[in-house]
């Protein structure tokens, strides 16, 4: 029950992600994403002082460093091609297949069970999903934003088995994140290098979003999702996410980037009884 709640928040720091993103200024994607990982990976060793860890955690077998660097900086590459590639509502929507995976793939997981409320939750989270994107207004699908659907589209499997492979590495301390981040901030940096102008946040408020998102969305939301993966309801976890999407649009309007609208509304019911549906589990034993 704890670690699912620590796994949660992550989905609410992730919700902040993008209305931080936006108060960061005209960033090019690849040096955002180096900028905050460093970030991100300071993080973890900040703990380590509290908890009296060491550098031992990030000595891991290749396989560990293959999936967590592999997932996180191989999603956020594939991420930003499919937005540049495609319109982003568009994009955003194929990409949100990923907790409805999840949910899926924990049934090939020793010792986990698919039930249908699990699969039903999902579903109705990607309903809602649906409809809280057909609210923004989509352009429609064309043949030259190929490129860009098919990116999203193998990022949202990427993300699903970076997931839940990492409940087959339970035995790889949440610590070794850090790592994994700073290998995806040195690699994020090299492909900014070699396609992006450098451009630096040019006010004060934009250097405290980017360090807010390098600490929060980018940095501390993926040592709690690792936690929640490994230690958590796996389908619980993937079935909420859907909840991501709608509080980051919460979050928009109250910054005064979007308008309220009815879409949210019916989209938010939909999202919500879906994870209360795949949380059944959950609370039955919350109760117990």
């Amino acid at each position: 029950m704890r670690a699912t709640a620590v796994g949660l928040t992550a989905i609410l720091m992730w919700s902040l992600l993008a209305v931080l993103t936006v108060a960061t200024g005209q960033i090019p994607p690849f040096q955002l994403a180096a900028m905050t990982f460093a970030i991100g990976a300071c993080v973890g060793p900040l703990t380590w002082l509290v908890r009296g860890k060491g550098v031992g955690s990030l000595r891991q077998p290749p396989i560990a460093w293959a999936v967590g660097v592999g997932g996180l900086f191989g999603y956020h590459a594939l991420y930003f091609l499919s937005l540049r590639h495609a319109p982003p509502a568009e994009a955003g929507l194929v990409n949100y297949l990923w907790p409805l995976l999840i949910v899926v793939f924990s049934a090939f997981l020793p010792g986990e069970r698919l039930a249908p409320h699990h699969v039903v939750g999902a579903l109705l989270g990607l309903v809602g999903t649906v409809v809280l994107f057909l609210g923004r207004g989509l352009s429609g699908f064309a043949w030259e934003h190929a490129p860009g659907f098919l990116a999203a589209f193998i990022a949202a499997f990427l993300w699903a088995i970076y997931s839940v492979l990492s409940r087959r590495l339970k035995h790889v301390p949440t610590d070794a994140v850090a790592g994994f981040c700073a290998a995806t901030a040195l690699l994020a940096a090299i492909v900014h290098l070699l396609l992006e102008r450098t451009v630096w946040p040019e006010t004060a408020s934009q250097w405290l979003a980017l360090l807010a998102l390098g600490v929060g969305p980018v940095g501390a939301a993926f040592y709690a999702w690792d936690n929640g993966m490994k230690q958590g309801d796996i389908r619980v976890l993937g079935a909420a996410s859907y909840a991501t999407p709608l509080l980051s649009t919460g979050f928009l309007i109250a910054a005064g980037f979007a308008e309220p609208t009815a879409t949210l509304a019916i989209a938010a019911l939909l999202i919500a009884g879906g994870g209360l549906i795949a949380a059944k589990d959950l609370f039955a034993r919350s109760k117990a």
